[in-house]
């Protein structure tokens, strides 16, 4: 397992992190697949008071069982809930008591002190009326680094990064997602610790595409290539993986152990085919909804945005799983490419005149069960 610096903290952690957010539907079973990752190296978890395990358990309990025996060699890191307007600041203290009690423990290494965090409520709410009562926690020895989660406008987490009170971050980053790399560098620039959610692009990357394989030559899979391009980024500090079976964790571990970040070259690379990719996606449907709403409720750009990760990515598992999503069951009534009656209202609506009636019909031939 690499292991890295957690910005000036001092603090060295594994490279990829357990997320704790999508446990499975067996807590036993996601218990192992957590202290599998402690026994691969694996020394950092996360989680949030607002998480969930398969069986809606919350995830904090869970963890918290997962941790026995193996609290003094992880760091532990949680999340206070995303923090409403004007609320009191004993509420947000009620919050981190529950965190506390859910993860039997006294205390917390690493603090996202509020979860989603955004520029605009932190300056006018939180940091006035709440941050005293935060540090008035770390103070006390409840928490020991003070971090942010936050999925706000890159412009706006440099204005976060920028107040100095912060001791690390957590924001979205993956090779389909590039938009955080200048905060990202900006926050390793001033000693901040750097975590990555969604490495593996939400789990989009975790299927086998065959537009990416091959794009570096010792590429053992997609979700390698991906958790690979993130920790090639050497101003991450860690990536958080959302690991539920035992499969996943025994592979990003391996993924994370290769030493050798990719190259200049190799990273280049892949940023070129991600780029072609997205340039075709373009060609076909760019989901600007313009041909909504369709007579037959047809959920047309949701089929487009299903067959272009079949067609542009070679993401073909996923692709025929969101496909499923529409049908009679769909919470917004939008059905399959099958309920097309080709009237063809919806191309000419169409800005890119697409031949929607022809590509309804192919898509339902490539994704329908």
């Amino acid at each position: 397992m690499q292991y890295r610096d957690y910005g000036n903290t001092g603090e060295r952690i594994s490279a990829l992190a357990f997320g704790a957010m999508r446990l499975p539907a067996d807590d036993d079973y996601g218990i192992e697949c957590i202290r599998r990752s402690f026994e691969l190296g694996v020394n950092y978890i996360d989680t949030a008071s607002g998480y969930e395990t398969g069986t809606g358990e919350a995830s904090e309990v869970v963890v918290g069982r997962a941790l026995k025996g193996w609290r003094d060699k992880v760091k532990l890191a949680t999340k206070n809930p995303r923090y409403r307007d004007q609320a009191p600041p004993d509420e947000w203290w009620a919050n981190l008591e529950q965190s506390l009690e859910r993860l039997d423990t006294d205390h917390i290494d690493f603090y996202k002190v509020t979860h989603f965090v955004d520029w605009e409520n932190w300056h006018t709410h939180v940091e006035p009326n709440i941050f005293a009562t935060m540090m008035k926690a770390k103070d006390q020895g409840i928490f020991t680094y003070t971090c942010f989660s936050s999925h706000d406008t890159p412009e706006n987490i440099i204005k976060l990064i920028n107040t100095g009170l912060f001791d690390g971050m957590l924001v979205q980053y993956n090779l389909l997602d590039r938009v955080n790399e200048e905060a990202i560098a900006v926050a390793a620039s001033k000693g901040m610790g750097v975590e990555i959610m969604g490495p593996v692009g939400g789990g989009r990357l975790g299927f086998a595409s065959e537009q990416l394989a091959g794009t570096i030559d010792d590429m053992a899979s997609t979700p390698d290539l991906a958790l690979r391009f993130v920790l090639s980024n050497l101003n991450v500090s860690v990536a958080l993986s959302g690991m539920n079976t035992l499969d996943m964790v025994e592979e990003n571990c391996a993924s994370a152990s290769r030493e050798e970040p990719l190259t200049d070259e190799e990273r280049e690379r892949v940023v070129a085919a991600v780029a072609e990719n997205e340039r075709l996606s373009e060609l076909y449907c760019t989901g600007c909804d313009y041909c909504m709403p369709c007579p037959e409720n047809v959920g047309i750009p949701q089929a487009f945005a299903a067959m272009n990760l079949h067609r542009v990515w070679g993401l073909t598992e996923l692709a025929k799983k969101n496909y499923s999503r529409l049908g009679p069951e769909n919470k917004d009534g939008l059905l399959q490419a099958d309920a097309c009656i080709e009237c063809g209202i919806c191309e000419d609506k169409c800005p890119q005149n697409i031949p929607i009636v022809e590509q309804l019909a192919q898509t339902h031939e490539a994704l329908a069960d």
